[in-house]
């Protein structure tokens, strides 16, 4: 799903929050759970008919008929098996007097009103999946029928087909940053954006074994790692075994559902047990193949006497003050994810910009661990990344590998991304599909993967070929065929796009007035097709130009390996920029006068039509007597 879609999205469940907000007494606290969990059935029943059309290609037939899907086809495809009574469809094309139906809940009573059926589909959908018992809400009694009819209907929108990865994640960051702006701007508590988790899942490169975040929130990690091993041809469920912990109730239970939705099962533990500063829930200390999380960043008033008798500290506490407190648990959590792993396991976690360079205690930590020789990647990350907008929120990507090869266990890939990223709009940046692919290219060097270097670049090939196969334009067809490089090639499709969008123009200044709109919207639709392509060729050339047939070099400004004594001399810093330098700023070959000089020509041009459009409005208003 495009991010106007999304928009689209958050502007219907914005509708349904103002209808709630008026139509009942219920706080958004309240309300926000309800919401979600209709948001959960329609989405659930979205990958229900996805799973559904797969199962009945091969359905056998029995006296002519077809076989009726039954639970266990979908238990074998890792999803989540709906009963009649718990499809969206059914429920949101109930007539309105529900009474009539003569309707009975899962215990056998009838149910006289719109709010008992929800609850009893909840009910039903929680039989289908044991981690749901008791976490889905039930409490659609406190609204009338009509308003949550209106709601069925409000998310009855064909866009939830769209949505993948960590949707009831992103959408409760969106009805905190509404509705309670308080709690979404606490330090360190945000939702993590997907383009970080998909950047985290690709580099750890997750197959087969023990998978702990003890910062879960919504399981955004969950769900990309359950993504990222289903495409490798696995079944994740079987593969992989997903354990949370979520001091948070209310998050654990958005997680629970959010895996229940991508057919993934795990071990989620809320409340103070889950609290990681003091619990090791799953005695997982030493075990896990995989840690992935994003804590919150800074947290400060950590009990030290209750952190350090919980152990997982193999490079010391952090800092303590006089109150007997660590300050900043940046390093707690460091600490944390590199003893959860076993050896030759992997970590990958969101960590505050200011961890890589911190003084005292940290500092000292950060030595114990680069002497490992486990300290793997770090990538800094463009501020805006985050889904609240409030906070900018430098952060950095750290990676930590126990199973390094020898010809880099002493050595740190350092990556500075901060001036690499797509402006989604002027509050949001985010990693697009093939930047996150370059992004991951570069670890693959420095691991010595060269085979998945080359396979990127024949991706990019063949993805410029299918582009081919779309085109009914001969001249851009030859463009594509003929071209020397990925450079040559973007510069001639900028070229082809200029001489287009001319063109387009004038074929839409020719049009009769009753056509132009017909005709804007084609060549819209044809250009920006165009620019999606530019926008594949630039980032292949980024890439390819960089790193040719498969060769890792340092590249001032993004990359740079280095090795223990080399850090050493950087006082143990792990901030990326000190050691990638900085890039020299490359000329766009715009002649800056000459491009004054257009912009006021056009700005005149288009004050110029605005007067006459206003003169038109006027005499208009005037004909009709107004």
């Amino acid at each position: 799903m495009d991010y106007k879609s999304i928009k689209k999205l958050e502007a219907d469940l914005w509708e349904s929050a103002d209808l709630l907000r008026a139509g009942s007494k219920l706080t958004s606290n309240q309300y926000c759970m309800p919401v979600l969990g209709l948001l959960f059935l329609r989405y659930a029943y979205s990958r229900y008919k996805m799973v559904e059309e797969e199962i009945l290609k091969n359905r056998p037939m029995r006296n002519g008929r077809q076989m009726p899907v039954e639970a266990g086809d979908f238990a074998a495809k890792s999803a989540l098996f709906l009963p009649k009574e718990s499809q969206y469809e059914w429920l949101v094309n109930l007539p309105e007097n529900v009474a009539s139906l003569g309707l009975k809940n899962v215990v056998g009573q009838p149910m006289n009103s719109l709010g008992e059926v929800v609850n009893n589909a909840m009910e039903l959908v929680e039989q289908q999946s044991e981690q749901l018992i008791g976490v889905l809400p039930k409490s659609y009694m406190d609204f009338s029928d009509e308003l949550l009819g209106e709601l069925l209907r409000i998310f009855n929108n064909n866009l939830l087909d769209e949505v993948g990865g960590d949707v009831i994640g992103q959408i409760y960051e969106f009805f905190l940053n509404k509705f309670a702006p308080q709690v979404a701007s606490d330090d360190g508590v945000f939702f993590t954006p997907k383009s970080l988790v998909k950047t985290i899942v690709n580099i750890l490169e997750p197959k087969s074994g023990i998978l702990l975040d003890p910062a879960c929130g919504s399981g955004g990690m969950f769900v990309q790692t359950g993504d990222f091993v289903n495409q490798k041809g696995m079944n994740a469920n079987k593969t992989m075994t997903f354990y949370g912990q979520e001091k948070t109730e209310y998050n654990a239970q958005l997680c629970l559902m959010n895996m229940a939705v991508h057919g993934l099962t795990g071990k989620i533990k809320s409340g103070d047990e889950a609290n990681t500063f003091y619990n090791d829930a799953h005695n997982l200390n030493g075990c896990c193949d995989y840690v992935m999380a994003n804590p919150p960043f800074n947290v400060d008033k950590v009990k030290a006497e209750s952190a350090e008798n919980a152990g997982r500290l193999p490079f010391g506490m952090p800092s303590v003050n006089d109150k007997k407190e660590v300050s900043n648990a940046n390093y707690l959590w460091i600490s944390y994810f590199y003893s959860y792993l076993k050896e030759g396991g992997r970590a990958g976690f969101v960590m505050a910009a200011s961890a890589t360079d911190s003084q005292y205690k940290d500092k000292d930590i950060r030595e114990s661990l680069v002497k490992t020789g486990h300290m793997d990647v770090i990538i800094s990350v463009a501020n805006k990344f985050f889904y609240t907008s409030k906070k900018s929120l430098p952060c950095s990507l750290w990676f930590i590998d126990k199973g390094k090869k020898d010809n880099i266990k002493n050595k740190v890939l350092f990556i500075d991304a901060r001036n690499y990223y797509t402006e989604v709009d002027k509050t949001r940046n985010e990693w697009s599909e093939w930047q996150l692919k370059n992004i991951n290219a570069i670890v693959w060097l420095y691991r010595g993967e060269i085979e998945k270097y080359k396979e990127l670049i024949n991706e990019y090939k063949d993805r410029i070929y299918k582009y081919v196969s779309e085109s009914t334009d001969k001249e851009l067809d030859d463009i594509l065929i003929q071209y020397s490089d990925f450079g040559d090639l973007k510069c001639l499709l900028k070229e082809h796009i200029v001489a287009k969008r001319k063109y387009a123009k004038e074929c839409i200044d020719a049009c009769e007035n009753r056509k132009k709109k017909a005709e804007q919207i084609k060549w819209d639709e044809y250009l920006l097709w165009l620019d999606e392509i530019l926008s594949v060729v630039k980032e292949a050339n980024w890439l390819y130009s960089k790193f040719s047939e498969g060769e890792y070099d340092n590249i001032l400004g993004l990359c740079k390996i280095a090795d223990v004594e080399t850090i050493e001399e950087k006082g143990w810093s792990l901030t990326p920029g000190a050691y990638v330098g900085v890039a020299p700023v490359e000329d766009d070959g715009v002649d800056f006068e000459e491009r004054m000089t257009e912009i006021h020509r056009e700005l005149l041009t288009l004050q110029v039509e605005s007067n006459e459009l206003l003169d038109t409005i006027s005499k208009n208003l005037k004909e009709m007597g107004l």
